[in-house]
């Protein structure tokens, strides 16, 4: 017999918990008799600290040990940074909703002793540090001269490593520093055309069994309808390029009123070499009803611009050395 219980499973980081303990409120808010629970479970990525996330090769780092608890049915539904979560679901799961997205953007976070708190405005040969490759490509290409050096770890950790280092500063997603109370220490939120975000950056996403009506409505009332559509496009252009690997693209997709009063979804997009030399960028609009076919044809357009070329490169020089999309 299936637990009435309602359990949610979640990595066990800082930022991973506020996700989770904000679901867990939000149901309990409006289903008073509902007792909801929170299973913390240990992922690879959480296990792998050593190594850059582009070198660990795997897919699903952050998501694996998770849904393989919701398909034993340890667990009622988990709840995922969207941005973690491949495009291509296990057999038996899906997302049964996706939240209203915080602030996208990245942010600036400079050293406690730096005077200097934008981004672009730091000394020649500044040490920025990142674990993303999309960050990498585009700082790069702004600024060659800037050192990127590479970070793990959650955001406390990441943020003690600054600290105590003699980098200028890290770039990381604001979403997790508003949720965490941390927004003291932002110098400067990027503008998304200087630093496009991640897919599905700033929203949460909550997978549960198919077929599972009960669990099904209950989340249903957490479901953002203009988020989730920004999100399929951008989640369709990264399938579509194939980018279940850690590789620089960065897209930006958002529901809008256009000037005929009528709902329209603008999808950015870029994808770029390793060394930021070269970056292709497209963008589109058109009805969010077709926002997968949007992605994909973003995508294309990319594709035939020169980024076909890109990810090949990318791909044969490295191909055990890419892993999953992840980042914070």
């Amino acid at each position: 017999m299936k637990s009435k219980v309602v359990r949610i499973g979640t990595r066990g980081s800082e930022l991973a918990l506020w996700q989770a303990q904000w679901v867990q409120r939000e149901l309990c808010e409006r289903f008073k008799r509902l007792k909801v629970t929170v299973e913390i479970i240990k992922t690879k990525g959480d296990k792998v600290l050593d190594s850059p996330l582009s070198k660990i090769g795997s897919k699903g780092l952050f998501t694996k040990e998770i849904e393989q608890a919701l398909l034993a049915e340890e667990i009622d539904l988990a709840v995922h940074s969207l941005k973690d979560l491949p495009t291509e679901l296990p057999q038996g799961l899906t997302i049964a909703a996706i939240c209203e997205r915080e602030d996208v953007r990245d942010v600036f976070i400079p050293h406690p002793g730096n005077p200097e708190k934008r981004l672009l405005r730091q000394p020649e040969g500044a040490k920025i540090a990142t674990g993303s490759l999309r960050r990498r490509c585009q700082l790069l290409n702004r600024r060659p001269d800037f050192q990127i050096m590479d970070i793990r770890g959650n955001l406390t950790t990441r943020l003690k490593k600054l600290d105590e280092s003699d980098w200028a500063g890290i770039v990381l997603a604001r979403a997790g520093i508003v949720r965490l109370g941390r927004t003291d220490r932002i110098g400067e939120t990027i503008d998304a055309d200087v630093i496009l975000p991640a897919v599905g950056q700033g929203a949460l996403a909550i997978e549960i069994r198919s077929g599972d009506i009960r669990i099904e409505s209950l989340v249903s009332v957490l479901h953002d309808w203009n988020t989730a559509q920004a999100a399929l496009a951008e989640r369709a252009l990264l399938r579509r390029l194939e980018g279940g690997c850690q590789i620089p693209v960065g897209t930006f997709g958002t529901v809008v009123l256009n000037d005929s009063g009528e709902q329209e979804l603008i999808l950015s997009a870029m994808v770029g070499s390793l060394d930021g030399k070269t970056i292709i960028r497209g963008r589109t609009h058109g009805n969010p009803v077709d926002a997968e076919a949007l992605g994909e044809e973003l995508a294309e357009t990319l594709l035939r611009g020169g980024a076909e070329k890109i990810l090949s490169t990318i791909r044969a020089s490295a191909p055990k050395q890419i892993s999953e999309q992840v980042e914070v």
